[in-house]
């Protein structure tokens, strides 16, 4: 077992890791850029190095200094969590070349799964089904024939990349090159390889993705299926498991298909095989696969009943994963919340500022991963995800309404958050139904449902503000102001005003 590891991430899954590798009695080496020499996740590990500015490329996305900050504080290994450099082959490489060990997958299999054409062409040879479309095209021409072949709606898409970049969804035959430039371009300034790839697009889709864990002797398993279906631009924000769709015998379909999948790399680690999946017709049809640990990988934890990060460490030392996939059932259902600081009522713009308040709901049933606490800054560097808010209950009407409760009880001041937009979503009927789609948020959005969800002051916060420009005097007000140029502002008198 290792004896020290360097973490290469930040905020909630920082945090995560350590917590890890304190019950496995593994010692932490934390890294930080120079807006977060403050942060919860630099407090609690044992050791703590700052990388640079606060720009991701001279701090967290920097290979050379984080091997360097590994080989310096004699860290056996390097955890890169998700994000950043947790699905950059050549990263992992530049690990084991430098006598450390990668807490992840292979870069041969990192690098077989990052290009998703490659890993499209891949997977229809290992009998995975695949969404209907071309790869290798070139000419406008190449994809007008392809479109046609398919039929509209299309979708053209990044080869080479993720996130929604270089994504564009395509109706008809008259939007198709000014979308194909538009993608090459995003593409190339995203991931430097403008390569597109076109596929029939599924508009009522569900977005549901299967967890896989093996180790380096060959076992690998899955871990059951997660219901991401609920996302605006391609950014996930409520997920569950079980999904509200699947029976017993697609699940078991899916399943097999994943575990193919992850073997057609000779895969290990945690990883996660997404899949589109048509409940008109119940077929499911790759997508792509992260090779790494995913942000909703607690809900597969809760009920799987597995501790998916201590998982990962010890088998990156060598140990063999003891279980087979017989070994584990669901119990229960599990849902998280992203909690975001943005502000849906102005097209989810991120929220920046220090944190007031920051109180976590708690209860039982319910687990918050969290990288802030009151008196954070929240910053536009990096990604505006403040927590994840995560239940568990035996049914999934109990596991709705705890987590409506938990999302009442949980209290953010000093940035606008999306916490009521949530609230809506769960208490609409299509989500109750499990009727929501990948484009389910933004049809709603269209129709102008959501948009009231600005949050409204609670009692308290009024108060504040007002007092806010009172100062008190033994047991006297007196303006905070003294050049006050308003003589009818009732907040600025002494006077005993009642309103």
């Amino acid at each position: 077992m290792f004896n020290k590891i360097l973490i290469a991430n930040r905020g909630e899954i920082a945090i995560r890791i350590i917590r890890a590798c304190r019950e496995l009695g593994i010692k932490t080496v934390a890294v930080y850029s120079s807006v977060d020499e403050h942060a919860q996740h630099v407090q609690l590990a044992d050791e703590s190095i700052l990388l640079g500015d606060a720009a991701p490329r001279e701090s967290y996305l920097n290979a050379d200094k984080l091997i360097c900050a590994a080989l310096d504080s004699k860290a056996d290994a390097i955890h890169p969590g998700y994000g950043f450099l947790s699905e950059n082959a050549s990263f992992a490489a530049a690990v084991d070349s430098a006598g450390l060990t990668f807490i992840g997958p292979s870069a041969d299999s990192i690098r077989a799964m990052g290009d998703k054409a490659e890993s499209k062409i891949l997977m229809k040879q290992s009998g995975v089904p695949t969404v209907p479309g071309f790869e290798g095209l070139e000419s406008d021409g190449d994809f007008k024939n392809a479109a046609k072949e398919i039929g509209y709606p299309v979708l053209v898409k990044a080869a080479a990349g993720g996130g929604g970049k270089g994504m564009r969804v395509i109706n008809a035959e008259g939007e198709l090159s000014e979308a194909i430039e538009s993608a090459r371009r995003e593409a190339l300034n995203s991931f430097g390889d403008e390569r597109l790839l076109i596929e029939k697009y599924l508009a009522d889709a569900h977005h549901i993705e299967f967890q896989v864990f093996g180790d380096m002797h060959g076992n690998l398993v899955h871990l059951f299926e997660r219901e991401c279906s609920v996302q605006r631009r391609h950014q996930k924000i409520i997920e569950e498991t079980p999904s509200p769709l699947l029976t017993a015998e697609i699940r078991a379909m899916m399943g097999e298909a994943a575990v193919a999948a992850a073997k057609a790399v000779n895969y290990y680690n945690a990883g996660t095989i997404e899949f589109i999946f048509d409940p008109k017709t119940t077929q499911y049809y790759f997508l792509e696969m992260n090779t790494r640990l995913q942000v909703e990988h607690p809900i597969t934890e809760l009920v799987a009943g597995i501790d998916l990060v201590q998982w990962q460490i010890r088998i990156a030392a060598g140990e063999k994963f003891p279980f087979t996939q017989s070994d584990f059932h669901q119990h229960g259902h599990a849902i998280e919340c992203r909690v975001y600081a943005e502000d849906p009522s102005n097209g989810f713009l991120p929220s920046t500022g220090t944190l007031l308040q920051f109180i976590e709901p708690r209860g039982p049933g319910i687990r918050v991963d969290s990288g802030f606490k009151a008196g954070s800054d929240v910053t536009h560097f990096y990604d505006p995800l403040l927590a994840k808010l995560i239940v568990h209950a035996e049914t999934r009407d109990v596991a709705i309404q705890r987590m409506q409760t938990a999302l009442r009880e949980f209290i953010v001041h000093g940035v606008v958050t999306n916490i009521d937009f949530m609230q809506a979503v769960l208490k609409h009927d299509d989500f109750a139904q499990g009727k929501v789609s990948t484009r389910w948020v933004e049809k709603k959005l269209e129709l102008g449902e959501f948009l009231q969800t600005q949050q409204i002051p609670a009692a308290q916060s009024l108060i504040a503000a007002a007092l806010a420009d009172v100062v008190f005097v033994g047991s006297k007000a007196q303006p905070a102001v003294s050049n006050e140029t308003d003589p009818f502002n009732p907040w600025k008198q002494t006077n005993n005003y009642r309103n």
